[in-house]
């Protein structure tokens, strides 16, 4: 909304105050045709009643028109030639100028404080400015009324460092009620061991929550598809657990899908932020390798979660769970390996079966592997947990007895379908 006086004469302010004073109006009416508030609007009063005659709504600057230097100037420019080139670029998955970005930047690198209005002239006035689409109005709300009731867990491919050359994906699971991001991590490739990892960091930092919110990828549910006169569907949708799935069936977690990547809109909308703001930094500091793309990453979560107001809910993420945990508002609870299970190895890892042969082995590509306390045609269940990036740990169980333990070398279960 325009300044006062560039909405109201001097001689209509004071007949309103005029009336006001005389009982005429009342102050909830005055303050919304004047469209200001309390405090402003009894300066207003006490300055009217103090002197009538010469009561002015109009103020001289006490201070002149700050003058941006040169080197500032210059900065400014040489950001938003940057972002010009990054929106047209194709690849890139940036398609507007980030004034408030080129803000942080020019204190964070140049040492410059600039306001976005002076950057938002400056770009008007040079020609890098596009206007915004507009979109479809969406009421934004928190829907959960507690940290822990839902998670939102997603992942993210894109081209997050142009120098690269390649895609990336950003796995990222968010509080629902706070905003929270409890995890975010840059990867080359998308497996369900990297989502399980990210249950297992959330899951012993925080707790179990009640729910997660996903969508139908593959690595989450399945789905069969739509009915073919070629082939004969042996399994229907859920039917059968992903292994993401059955870690959070072990754990007592629900898990809710949506139908379409706008009901996942508040997941969505962190990924735009982060994504915009890390490609900007990594096109700039020329990233190239994935390892110093986590480091900014880790910089521009950190910035989120401890620093950054959310739109939504007015509150900064983390000061938003930290009061949530004192009032005692959480549905998050304490995790713990539940009986006949004795490690978090048998509970966050990839499961698969296999029988044992007569001479009590089973087989798994080509390692024949002995198993203590197997009989002959017992069905083993394997939970395999990678220890590191060479070798993995094998638990064998059979009916809620643990059996035996191996360790292997990963490149010998290369193949394995899980």
């Amino acid at each position: 909304m325009a300044q006062l006086h560039k909405r109201f004469t001097d001689a209509q302010v004071k007949e309103l105050l005029s009336r006001y004073l005389k009982g005429e109006i009342k102050r909830s009416y005055l303050q919304e045709v004047l469209g200001i508030r309390p405090r402003r609007f009894w300066e207003l009063v006490k300055r009217y009643q103090q002197d009538p005659s010469s009561f002015s709504i109009y103020y001289a600057r006490r201070n002149p028109t700050r003058v941006i230097s040169s080197a500032i100037e210059k900065n400014i420019l040489k950001e938003l030639s940057i972002e010009k080139k990054l929106i047209g670029d194709k690849q890139i998955p940036l398609h507007s100028y980030n004034y408030s970005y080129i803000k942080d930047r020019l204190q964070t690198v140049y040492d410059q404080k600039v306001s976005v209005p002076t950057i938002i002239d400056r770009a008007k006035k040079k020609g890098f400015y596009l206007k915004k689409p507009q979109r479809r109005l969406h009421d934004r709300e928190v829907l959960t009324h507690y940290i822990g009731q839902l998670i939102q867990h997603d992942s993210s491919h894109h081209l997050w460092a142009p120098a690269a050359q390649q895609k990336w994906y950003l796995i990222t699971s968010l509080d629902d009620y706070s905003r929270f991001i409890l995890y975010a991590a840059l990867l080359k490739r998308e497996t369900s061991w990297a989502h399980i990892v990210a249950l297992q960091t959330v899951f012993l930092k925080y707790g179990c929550p009640l729910s997660y919110y996903v969508d139908s990828h593959s690595i989450f549910r399945f789905v069969q598809g739509r009915d073919s006169l070629w082939r004969e569907h042996h399994r229907l949708t859920d039917e059968v657990d992903p292994q993401w799935k059955q870690v959070l069936d072990d754990c007592g977690v629900k898990v809710t899908y949506a139908l379409s990547p706008q009901a996942k809109g508040k997941i969505e909308r962190p990924y735009r932020w982060i994504q915009d703001r890390l490609v900007r930094t990594c096109v700039r500091e020329n990233v190239a390798d994935i390892g110093p793309a986590r480091t900014l990453l880790g910089r521009e979560i950190q910035r989120y979660n401890f620093h950054q107001v959310h739109s939504t809910t007015l509150e900064i993420p983390y000061l938003r769970f930290q009061r949530a945990m004192k009032l005692r508002q959480s549905l998050f609870r304490e995790f713990k390996v539940r009986p006949p299970f004795q490690s978090v190895k048998d509970i966050f890892c990839l499961r698969l079966e296999r029988t044992a042969d007569p001479y009590r082995r089973i087989s798994l590509n080509n390692l024949q592997l002995p198993i203590r306390g197997a009989n002959p045609a017992d069905r083993i269940q394997i939970r395999l947990y990678p220890l590191n990036a060479s070798v993995s740990e094998l638990r064998f169980w059979h009916k809620d007895r643990l059996l035996d333990v191996h360790t292997i070398k990963n490149s010998d279960l290369k193949g394995l379908q899980f």
